[in-house]
């Protein structure tokens, strides 16, 4: 028990001194010597506990993942509008990033589905997919109507608009990240308005390009 409870200790010591490093330096231009040297380990504990760099920060997102999950699924029981749920829920993921905003700035030159840390990655498919999962809470608790070839693609295309969002408020120099609180408020009002409109019998043309659309984007279209 008293080992269990050291190596614990050990491996959440590299795996913070790995995040701070990697927010001072950089994610590439740090080290694995580096961040054992900063945890106090050798080189070889450090890699026993993490073999690289890049599980380190699946470390952090599947973390970061179990801690939010609690407070998400209070957003989605608490709140009853679709509105009101994307709000909780981005603004919380807001606030939990506060303090690893300029980890994540870090991070955000992977973005290419081929690179392990991609959130587009198959290496975070997992964690992609349970995030993906509060949009369809979100959705289906709703109610939210939309023609049958575009709602079962609505939450995914949810998350990657709050992915955009992210991205904007990582490089969101305004004061307290104003502008990206003023493009939240302003593109979730625009996207709640086409909701809205999207039952009406005059859209159907465009509800047709829009699901075949969305089945190239998503690559369930027969070529």
């Amino acid at each position: 028990m008293k080992a269990t409870f050291k190596s614990e200790a050990t491996r959440a010591r590299i795996h913070e001194s790995a995040l701070a490093i990697f927010r001072e330096r950089g994610f590439e231009k740090s080290t694995m010597r580096e961040i054992a040297t900063a945890a106090g380990v050798a080189v070889g504990a450090a890699y026993y506990y993490f073999d690289s760099k890049d599980a380190i920060v699946m470390a952090f997102y599947q973390r970061a993942q179990e801690e939010m999950a609690p407070s998400l699924d209070a957003i989605l029981s608490e709140e009853k509008t679709l509105e009101a749920r994307l709000r909780g829920i981005i603004a919380y993921k807001f606030e939990y990033f506060s303090p690893n905003r300029a980890l994540l700035g870090a991070l955000s030159g992977h973005v290419d589905p081929t690179h392990a840390l991609s959130p587009f990655s198959s290496d975070t498919a997992a964690i992609r997919e349970q995030d993906i999962a509060f949009f369809q809470r979100a959705v289906k608790d709703s109610r939210v109507k939309l023609p049958s070839n575009v709602q079962p693609y609505l939450p995914r295309l949810l998350w990657l608009y709050q992915m955009g969002l992210i991205l904007f408020w990582v490089y969101d120099h305004s004061p307290k990240q104003t502008r990206t609180q003023i493009l939240f408020d302003k593109t979730l009002k625009m996207i709640l308005v086409s909701l809205r409109l999207a039952g009406m019998p005059f859209l159907r043309p465009i509800h047709r390009l829009a699901g075949e659309l969305l089945e190239v984007i998503y690559g369930e279209h027969r070529i």
